[in-house]
């Protein structure tokens, strides 16, 4: 019987994240305190707790767009050099003070811009706030590695534009593209030439796909777009079917994505509360896992979801009955699909993963 890990043991395991938005991450104190400097008087709350439990509660109605519209504030804050470094700051301080040793965490450079930034000072800015952030988690005993994504947003014509800033960052600490949105209504095919230039520069990106809408949207963005990794797709579960013999049987596109070994960039909570699924002990996570699909565990939207990486596996934990072997697989599965080289992939995982479960007790894996 799996020995499930205590919530220290999930804290100090070494995890990885590639799902994370920078404008959905920010500690309450934060937004209220640029509130205040950059003179942002929208806010629904004034207290850090108060506040807090607002987005929590507004996000939890379970609609994608309603979730989407919690977002005003957060963005509101974030128009400035100063803001974005703190808040880029904080975000990777917070992250490896949760045991997080790589993150990919993505923003829309375009959604900065409305008090006079350029794009490319916005992504200045927030590539300076992961160094200062990296360097004091540092100085505080804890390593954590920042690769940013650029996102464009799907309702808007600035695709093209972010994916040459993504490429002409990408030496600097971007590894990759994202669209980002509401999916119904705006398939990923409206930025096909975003796509074909990215592919011409070898440059890696993924799309949000299968959250809030289904398998066409999955279907695109792999087979018209190209796209590395799923951002959600929760719903290609809608392309699995009970056997008569009770066995699940796997549709072409589905068979497709476990075959080629597509990332599934998952996040229970966050799908909970945009009603992508009913509960975490309902998500198809599970399943998915049991099948063999590269799945991975995210956060999405840390402040929204009231959450962190190590209650997204906590939540798991409890739903499934997983063990550190399982958190393992997860983190491994997150490391192999990261944005990275090779060899510095393989690195996280041999050198700092697999030896930081091993030192909780974690089963050897096999190899």
């Amino acid at each position: 019987m799996t020995t499930p890990p205590t919530p220290e043991q999930i804290r100090l395991a070494p995890k990885a994240l590639l799902h994370d938005h920078l404008d959905g991450g920010l500690r309450a104190a934060t937004v209220l305190d640029l509130a205040r400097e950059t003179g942002y008087d929208r806010l629904p709350a004034q207290g850090p707790a108060e506040l807090e439990t607002w987005f929590h509660e507004a996000a939890s109605s379970g609609s994608l767009e309603r979730y989407l519209e919690t977002f005003a504030h957060t963005v509101g804050v974030m128009q400035t050099v100063g803001a974005l470094q703190r808040v880029a700051s904080e975000c990777a301080q917070d992250l490896a003070a949760d045991g997080v040793v790589y993150a990919e965490v993505r923003f829309a450079p375009e959604l900065h811009v409305e008090e006079g930034l350029a794009l490319e000072q916005v992504v200045e800015a927030v590539l300076e706030g992961f160094r200062l952030g990296t360097q004091a988690a540092a100085a505080a005993g804890r390593s954590v590695r920042i690769g940013t994504l650029l996102t464009a947003m799907r309702h808007a014509a600035r695709s093209s534009e972010i994916a040459e800033l993504a490429v002409r960052y990408r030496d600097a600490g971007v590894v990759g593209f994202d669209i980002a949105g509401a999916e119904a209504g705006f398939p990923p095919t409206r930025h096909l030439d975003a796509f074909e230039y990215l592919r011409r520069e070898n440059a890696h990106f993924t799309i949000h796909a299968g959250e809030a809408f289904g398998l066409p949207s999955i279907w695109e963005a792999l087979q018209w777009c190209g796209a590395d990794r799923l951002g959600h797709g929760v719903r290609i579960v809608d392309d699995l079917t009970v056997g008569v013999d009770g066995a699940p049987k796997l549709g072409r596109l589905a068979a497709y994505v476990r075959d080629t070994r597509v990332p599934l960039e998952m996040c229970p909570s966050s799908n909970v509360q945009t009603g992508a699924v009913a509960s975490v002990a309902e998500h198809p996570i599970g399943l998915l896992r049991k099948l063999g699909f590269r799945v991975t565990v995210n956060t999405d939207n840390r402040l929204m979801s009231g959450t962190t990486l190590s209650r997204e596996m906590a939540l798991l934990v409890d739903a499934f009955g997983y063990g550190l072997e399982d958190l393992r697989w997860f983190t491994v599965n997150a490391m192999k699909s990261a944005f990275l080289p090779f060899d510095e992939r393989l690195a996280l995982i041999e050198d700092i993963i697999k030896p930081g479960y091993a030192a909780l007790g974690a089963a050897p894996s096999a190899r």
